[in-house]
């Protein structure tokens, strides 16, 4: 709601999905290669965003092969089952959040989609994710949460992932351990960054991209 407050165009209707047709053409205007990150504030797979305009935003993504889109969603079950009536772009890397070893079933439904890169999003890691089902799996990311009611995320939850993903050969990225001030807590893990990425062309520009807004 704070976007909505600050009189933000794309907020103005707070909660409510609002789908932002005016945004749907822009990536193919861009000449420069980017990393997009599609809509970060909201979820492509709501119940409320129609098949057809996630469609058009694929049709969108595919006409402009120069830049790489990253897509997260919390509703795999809708995405898994509209799969199969998407055309899924080459340039898309498909994720899905795991905060929680009770949303194991969300890798299950991603390991089903025919995306060239398939991610987890452990932000904000709220526990243990022991045994994490790794298989099919081209990158973890692992961050705690922020904000003045953020829990805490432990070292041994976080050291473990990375070893998973050491002896899976899959990638890992460290975003922050977060907090009330997360610019005080760092990104650090027992003294390293992590910046591991799948390989991919260099794209030197990152940038996010907002269709619609929950």
């Amino acid at each position: 709601m704070r976007l909505h407050a600050m009189g933000n165009r794309s907020y103005q209707n707070g909660f409510r999905v609002t789908l932002h047709e005016r945004m749907l053409e822009l990536p193919m205007t861009w000449r420069k290669p980017r990393m997009v990150f599609v809509n970060s504030m909201s979820d492509m797979f709501h119940d409320e965003v129609p098949l057809s305009f996630i469609r058009r935003v694929f049709d969108v993504m595919a006409a402009s092969p120069q830049h790489v889109f990253q897509m997260l969603t919390k509703r795999s079950k809708r995405m898994r089952e509209l799969a199969p009536r998407l055309k899924w772009p080459r340039n898309l890397w498909m994720g899905v959040t795991v905060e929680e070893s009770r949303w194991y079933s969300r890798i299950s439904d991603l390991r089903q989609i025919p995306s060239p890169v398939r991610f987890l999003s452990c932000e904000p890691l709220l526990g243990p994710l022991d045994k994490l089902p790794l298989e099919g799996i081209d990158w973890v990311i692992v961050g705690g949460e922020s904000g003045p009611s953020a829990r805490p995320m432990k070292q041994e939850w976080a050291v473990s992932l990375r070893k998973q993903c050491r002896d899976a050969l899959v990638s890992f990225f460290f975003k922050q351990w977060g907090g009330v001030r997360k610019d005080l807590t760092g990104r650090t893990l027992q003294g390293r960054i992590y910046d591991e990425m799948p390989e991919i062309p260099a794209i030197p520009q990152v940038g996010h991209l907002q269709f619609e807004s929950a």
